[in-house]
């Protein structure tokens, strides 16, 4: 069967190609070489010959993903920052962004930098207030749009594809920050995204172990070009040790996800019925104001991602961390291992996040002792 018939579970368990052709190996090589020989000709062997140009086992990392988000193609970087600010590096200068208030805080942070030395314009709307994006566009002059969907740390949701048509319109480009769908319930591509990115440390890695991050291209033109040409000159390319382990990830990214998701919407639940709950943000529940347009554009389950506000403030919802005991207080999501976070003493007291919020990244631990673990540390709060 062609690529193009298998579901995207077969994709990502085969690793896109399940053998070896030269070797007949089921688990993908680790090409290790900085440098490639040239053949009788002095032609490359491989379409490069130098490892920051890319080896065969980011080609098949990068195709695999590319694969999964239905996109001709995709280019890994060595952090997810990485690929975020080679992205924007392709903004003319001058030219304007708009991107939502509430989304991860790096992004946010670097966006403002850029603003800050006159390289761009900047608008940041409100997701939540009906037609904000459409207010924030200049038409002619927006170059790039840039969402997440849902927002971290919030977990607020944005439609695909009407934010598409909103930056189409204006003569803009679409990006969207699809770390906490990972490929495997939303695919912005065909919801009208041009750019897709991932902190492929997060849920397509899966393992806490390998830092990286990934754009997708739904057109291979002038700008992915540049993307290319700039990954290439600031050295940027994932390494291939990294390749490797994030490719191992990948081959149980649906399975872990869908745990993740049942246990998240447990949890949700529960905490939406506990006295010491302010309110809870999670994407799966019916009360959640984003709930329709998430039932409508993500599938297999609404991720494992969730935020809830502690009753109380700020050293109330810190506290509450500091008292687990199973789930492990710690920065980043997508893991197998359950996370929790006080979101505001991550992001500094410039952050727009309340003070009580706690994001929780739910892994794929038996539910019934995450449950207890948060009762337990929310009996003390």
């Amino acid at each position: 069967m062609s690529n193009e018939a298998l579901r995207p579970e077969t994709i990502a368990a085969h690793a896109l190609r399940a053998v070896d052709e030269a070797t007949g190996a089921v688990v993908p090589p680790i090409y290790t070489s900085s440098t490639y020989a040239r053949d009788e000709n002095y032609r490359p062997k491989l379409k490069e010959n130098y490892v920051r140009n890319g080896n065969p086992t980011l080609w098949q990392t990068e195709e695999t993903i590319a694969a999964l988000e239905g996109g001709p193609s995709a280019l890994l970087f060595a952090s997810g920052m990485a690929a975020i600010t080679t992205l924007f590096e392709t903004v003319p200068q001058g030219a304007h962004v708009a991107a939502p208030d509430i989304m991860y805080y790096g992004t946010r942070d670097w966006l403002k930098r850029l603003e800050g030395l006159g390289r761009i314009s900047l608008t940041l709307f409100n997701p939540e207030t009906p037609g904000s994006l459409e207010a924030a566009l200049q038409k002619g002059r927006t170059d790039l749009v840039w969402i997440e969907t849902p927002l971290n740390p919030t977990w607020g949701v944005i439609d695909i594809e009407a934010a598409a048509k909103a930056a189409h319109a204006a003569g803009a480009i679409l990006a969207v920050d699809a770390t906490a769908t990972a490929a495997v319930t939303t695919q912005p591509l065909k919801l009208g995204a041009d750019i897709v990115f991932h902190s492929a440390t997060k849920y397509l890695n899966g393992h806490s172990d390998v830092l990286a991050g990934v754009l997708v291209t739904a057109a291979e033109n002038q700008r992915w070009a540049d993307v290319r040409m700039l990954r290439t000159k600031m050295g940027a390319p994932l390494a291939p040790l990294e390749c490797f382990l994030l490719m191992r990830g990948m081959r149980t990214l649906f399975v872990r996800y869908r745990q993740a998701s049942a246990n998240a919407m447990a949890i949700a639940r529960y905490l939406e019925r506990h006295p010491g709950v302010e309110r809870v943000l999670y994407p799966g529940l019916v009360s959640h104001p984003g709930h329709a347009i998430a039932a409508r554009q993500m599938r297999d389950g609404f991720g494992g991602m969730m935020s809830f506000l502690v009753k109380g403030g700020f050293d109330d919802a810190q506290r509450f961390c500091t008292r687990l005991k199973v789930i492990v207080p710690a920065t980043s999501l997508g893991g197998v291992e359950s996370l929790a976070e006080h979101r505001k003493t991550v992001e500094g007291p410039s952050s727009p996040v309340p003070d009580n919020l706690v994001r929780i990244s739910v892994g794929i631990e038996h539910v019934d002792d995450l449950i207890a673990d948060l009762e337990q540390a929310l009996a003390g709060s």
